[in-house]
């Protein structure tokens, strides 16, 4: 697979009938290894392990209905409230982030109202602050880490 602009990790991976296989740790099952999938495993790890979100309240393809259509996110990191705090979209690296992209997100959050966005193709990585109340954003250098068991 294709070096990531993440840190690295060490992963579980198997094959099988010609397929490979990547050991997700949040969802606790092997799921088929594709690029996108492969950027998806690099960035809850540098969720979990760098920025120390727990796991235990990360959401991996998480479901979620828009108007009438069934939708799935690819990563939402919950707060100790049960809140959305973080949507992260994931496209594989030969993916170009363009406006769809943060659109895609945007549709999103509008049924989650997160407080942080991150779309990354994992080369490149975009983090948002959300603004609910004003209905606006601001682009962030990176997101914070987690501060939800701080005194």
């Amino acid at each position: 697979m294709q070096q990531l602009n993440l840190p690295t990790y060490q992963f579980k991976i198997k094959s099988k009938e010609n397929k490979q296989f990547i050991f997700d740790s949040v969802r606790k099952k092997y799921v088929i290894l594709t690029p996108e999938e492969w950027v998806r495993q690099h960035v809850m790890q540098f969720l979990i392990q760098f920025k120390k979100y727990p796991a235990s309240l990360t959401a991996v393809e998480k479901e979620l209905k828009l108007h009438t259509r069934k939708k799935r996110t690819d990563i939402v990191i919950y707060n100790t409230n049960a809140t959305p705090e973080i949507i992260v979209e994931c496209k594989r690296p030969t993916v170009q982030i363009t406006q769809a992209t943060f659109d895609q997100i945007a549709r999103y959050n509008m049924a989650l109202n997160a407080k942080y966005l991150m779309i990354t193709n994992g080369i490149n990585h975009y983090f948002c602050s959300m603004d609910t109340e004003n209905e606006t954003y601001t682009f962030l250098r990176d997101l914070p880490e987690c501060d939800y068991f701080k005194s």
